[in-house]
């Protein structure tokens, strides 16, 4: 086989794997019938749905005895609310086998294979026209899960024929259990049977009655402007590549890798058959792209978007990310090397030593593992920053930093000459090392914040924040300066001009930090640092505008708004003050780790037009998704329609409604209504990397004239 037709090949199984891995799974096919067509008006029938499943895959059903938060994702039924019939008990699965998931959950639960059955007793109170059914649960195979989400099912109608008997009404009729009704599966069998004694989970009608956005209907009610839901807004997706590509750079100056370059390119282009030498050169180099994004990809499909809220704001793995930085700071500074078992390196060099394509590819892999020690703290911070967010986020993180890693190898093996002009090795490779030390050591401070702030502990105010970074970066100053020193440290007496730039550099950031802890906004670390809000010692602490106040706000002694502007934080009341007051209303879907929503108020928010608007002109509520600290009252508890579970705080409340209600789960999100809760423009995302005044002050001003026209 050419060498063209390989590389093709190659190319092509690439692509197969990335397309398998985000490929969705198989979903179920539905359908509803009933015991009878024909029922007397009293009389209860049972709402039967069946289901086929693909094979190798398995459904989880109702039954578990897992705790109420724990195992897989159990089957959920939502029956929309309709005066021609009431439901009788709850739904149960039949068909389903029990299983022990021994290696995650250490519990049971049922499973549907090849097919399954879901049977409902309902009363016919008269002509029924027809029932939805929102389906939720999970469905796996060996490979991993995918949650099924709000799908509908349509029962067909019930024709009413008179009116029941009162033997007719009594409820005396039981479900089958699963053992009894397996044989039966895919039969209509409504006869007297036994009762189930598996536990069950009930059924859930969604009502209007504590929740203005939960509609009867029990769909996705996703409110549109001329058609259109939101603006489409970049996901700062080309910020993370940057980011990585940086990193992989970085990566490079490290004494693991850079003395690596001159002898693995000497490796391959040593080769007299200057063809060969450029196609195992670029193989090589090709084969750290794949690798690296590989990683990327089965991370990404691991984690997924639905992780994404969790892993950002919950404590547990900001508490981990805070430790891992931690550690590998301390192993940048000397403390101790991080390695891998060296029987997997030398596995992986003997295959190297065979040459050609096969041995090139190995010896990519070589690489990675030998520069493991330098390499994975970065490659780890790259995809800690790249899993607080969407799915993809991870792959294309690699691959920015896999291509800036395999960019000198391909470049020197076309113009072999550079290799005379590489800077020699030596003892400012561990420098580079020890300044990322002080980096990691300061980005985990910035994991610690996050949940100090969606908790509500108190720990981390904006001023000791800030007092910690300003004392690490003047320790890095100083370790520039050659003032501080570690034991593998080599001396060097003579300042240099580059590294002059970076002592000066590394102290104006500092002296730029220090105004901050007089309550100056810092705007260019928006984001970096805890709200304004924390901070106790300020010069000039601006003064909550009076306007837009109907009544003292409800969780206002957790919750601030930057800038003096006085918002609610409640979205019940914030649409009573909107129609008091005939103003419209901005919604301001925030979050207290989102460093958009920071960079978008302290770059965007904090110029006068837009604060004069926010102020004078909108009932302002912000609506933060993510805190974990604020419950609601026991009264205001409904079920989430897409996981099942009760919700109990006002983060996950915010958090059902801007995903229900404008379809997005990505903050910051703005949205303009009027007192008919309709858009008055479509949602506005932040610009990413930009974040411009004049489209925003547009955003705002259109929504003033829409709004004269359709209040």
């Amino acid at each position: 086989m050419s060498f063209q037709k390989r590389v093709f090949a190659l190319l092509i199984l690439f692509t197969g794997i990335l397309q398998l891995t985000a490929a969705g799974f198989p979903k179920p096919n539905f359908k509803a019938s009933y015991s009878k067509a024909e029922a007397k008006a009293g009389e209860i029938i049972e709402l039967i749905i069946r289901f086929d499943i693909a094979k190798d895959f398995h459904v989880y059903s109702e039954k578990s005895d897992c705790p109420e938060y724990d195992g897989p994702i159990r089957a959920q039924l939502e029956f929309t609310p309709n005066p021609s019939y009431e439901l009788v008990g709850t739904f149960t699965g039949v068909g389903d086998h029990m299983v022990k998931e021994e290696e995650i959950w250490n519990c049971s639960t049922g499973e549907f294979t090849d097919k399954g059955e879901f049977r409902q007793k309902i009363r016919v109170l008269k002509g029924i026209t027809g029932i939805s059914i929102l389906f939720n649960g999970q469905i796996c195979n060996e490979s991993g899960c995918e949650n099924l989400r709000d799908i509908v099912i349509q029962a067909p109608p019930v024709k009413v024929i008179g009116t029941a008997s009162p033997t007719q009404i009594t409820p005396d009729k039981q479900v089958p259990t699963s053992t009894e009704a397996t044989a039966n599966l895919g039969e209509d069998t409504p006869g007297d049977t036994k009762d189930t004694t598996t536990a069950t989970t009930p059924a859930r009608s969604i009502s209007s009655e504590t929740l203005d956005y939960k509609k009867p209907e029990g769909l996705k009610e996703i409110k549109t402007f001329n058609g259109k839901a939101s603006e489409e807004k970049g996901e700062g997706m080309m910020g993370l590549f940057i980011l990585a590509f940086l990193s992989g750079l970085t990566a490079l100056l490290t004494p693991c890798v850079f003395p690596m370059i001159p002898m693995t390119v000497s490796f391959f282009i040593r080769n007299k058959n200057r063809a060969i030498a450029l196609r195992d050169t670029f193989v090589f180099a090709f084969s750290i792209i794949a690798l690296y994004t590989i990683v990327g990809t089965i991370v990404a499909f691991a984690f997924g978007a639905n992780a994404a809220n969790w892993l950002s704001t919950h404590w547990a793995p900001n508490i981990f990310f805070t430790v891992i930085f931690v550690v590998f700071a301390a192993s940048f500074f000397g403390a101790f090397e991080i390695t891998l078992p060296s029987w997997i390196v030398n596995k992986v060099d003997k295959q190297a030593d065979k040459g050609g394509i096969t041995g090139s590819i190995f010896m990519a892999i070589t690489i990675a593992l030998v520069s493991f020690s330098c390499t994975g703290p970065i490659v780890g911070t790259v995809l800690v920053e790249a899993v607080h967010g969407g799915a993809m986020r991870p792959a294309i993180a690699m691959f920015g930093f896999s291509l800036a890693f395999a960019i000198p190898f391909g470049l020197l093996a076309l113009f072999p000459s550079w290799l005379n002009n590489l800077p020699k090795s030596g003892g400012w490779l561990n420098g580079v090392k020890v300044v990322l030390g002080f980096v990691e050591l300061a980005f985990a401070l910035k994991f610690l914040s996050i949940p100090d702030q969606t908790y509500h502990w108190g720990i981390l105010d904006r001023e000791i924040y800030l007092a910690i970074w300003i004392v690490i970066f003047t320790l890095l100053g100083l370790y520039l300066l050659g003032k501080i020193q570690f034991d593998h440290d080599t001396p060097n007496p003579n300042l240099g001009v580059f590294r002059l730039g970076l002592v000066i550099a590394v102290f104006s950031f500092v002296a730029y930090m220090i105004p901050g802890m007089f309550g100056a906004p810092l705007k260019a670390l928006a984001g970096y640092l805890p709200p304004m809000s924390t901070q106790d010692f300020r010069l000039d602490r601006a003064a909550e505008s009076e306007a837009g106040i109907c009544r003292t706000p409800k969780y206002s002694e957790y919750l601030h708004s930057p800038h003096g502007i006085h918002s609610y934080y409640d979205y019940d009341e914030a649409v009573a003050c909107a129609r008091e007051q005939n103003k419209p209303l901005f919604i301001d879907f925030t979050g207290h780790g989102c460093v958009n929503c920071r960079k978008m108020e302290e770059k965007v928010w904090a110029d006068p037009n837009v604060l004069t608007i926010l102020k004078e002109k909108y009932i302002v509520v912000s609506l933060y998704v993510d805190d974990k600290k604020i419950k609601l009252d026991p009264s205001e508890y409904f079920t989430s329609r897409s996981s099942g579970k009760t919700i109990k705080t006002l983060g996950d409340k915010n958090a059902e409604l801007q995903e229900y209600y404008f379809g997005k789960s990505t903050q910051p999100l703005y949205c303009l209504l009027n007192s008919k809760e309709e858009l008055l423009q479509p949602a506005y995302g932040a610009d990413y990397f930009q974040f411009k005044v004049e489209p925003f002050v547009e955003f705002l001003k259109e929504g003033l004239k829409e709004y004269s026209k359709n209040p």
